[in-house]
């Protein structure tokens, strides 16, 4: 009598666990597929657009590097690329540090000439209020 009572109570243990297994089994699941949905696919589409700008960069294009210079690409050989930082000084860089391709010259890059401003100079301390005489 006592040894049935034993081997009821071992049977439903073990049917607990094989069901707990399972739960455990689609929770897992679940996780590792909300996982692939919010970070690992956008991350591997970016990792291809990327790829794609890389291996479209052809000369005249202005790039920056991962390093933060602007350039303007002079030559595009395989993995190599000659970018002018500025007149007359031309770099070789690999062209998987290049971080992105600009469509238009920044500002301080741009060649535009300075005019003069009009009237009185500011002094360089310009910020400073000035005390006024009563």
């Amino acid at each position: 009598m006592f040894i049935s009572e034993a081997f009821a109570q071992a049977g439903e243990a073990a049917a607990s666990t094989s069901g707990s297994l399972q739960s455990t089994f689609i929770q897992l699941g679940l996780i590792f597929l909300i996982f692939y949905v919010l970070l690992i696919r956008p991350q591997q589409k970016r990792i291809k657009q990327h790829e794609a700008m890389l291996a479209a960069i052809k000369k005249g294009d202005q790039v920056i590097t991962g390093g933060g210079i602007y350039g303007k690409v002079v030559k595009a050989e395989g993995m190599e690329l000659v970018v002018e930082i500025a007149d007359g000084l031309n770099v070789t860089v690999n062209r998987g540090t290049i971080r992105d391709v600009v469509s238009e010259t920044p500002a301080h890059l741009a060649k535009a000439e300075l005019k003069p401003a009009k009237g009185k100079a500011k002094p360089a301390n310009s910020n400073k209020k000035e005390k006024t005489k009563k």
